[in-house]
């Protein structure tokens, strides 16, 4: 089951950082609360396209060679990416509003999905 959380969590990295670097201004208008961070900067949207790519290309390749180290690696991106976003939900007064579901089912869960597999993958011979 981890090993599929894995491949799972580092597919939909790659499938967001492919979305992010060839649709950017679509991704900034459509995504909520992207807009709220400021005027789009594509320098900056390129290299988060590029952060979700290697992190999803590290899960994947940690799901796929059962590599504790490399699903560690992968998902620490996505828990700090998920982290600096509760810090901005919690100064923006706790809402309950489709930028917080749209940060916990986009980013929050699958980063610490990804986390908790990564570190429970065991060895090939103890596969869980």
């Amino acid at each position: 089951m981890h090993r599929i959380i894995l491949v799972g969590t580092g597919g939909l990295s790659i499938v967001t950082g492919a979305y992010i670097w060839a649709a950017t201004q679509h991704w900034y208008d459509n995504v909520p609360g992207v807009v709220l961070t400021g005027p789009l900067n594509f320098h900056f949207a390129k290299d988060v396209a590029l952060a979700y790519l290697a992190s999803g290309s590290a899960l994947v390749w940690a799901g796929l060679k059962h590599d504790k180290s490399a699903g560690i690696c992968g998902a620490s991106w996505l828990v700090l990416h998920a982290m600096f976003h509760i810090w901005i939900w919690i100064h923006r007064g706790l809402p309950l509003d489709v930028i917080a579901l749209t940060n916990l089912t986009g980013i929050q869960v699958p980063a610490f999905f990804a986390f908790f597999a990564a570190i429970s993958l065991q060895a090939e011979g103890n596969q869980s």
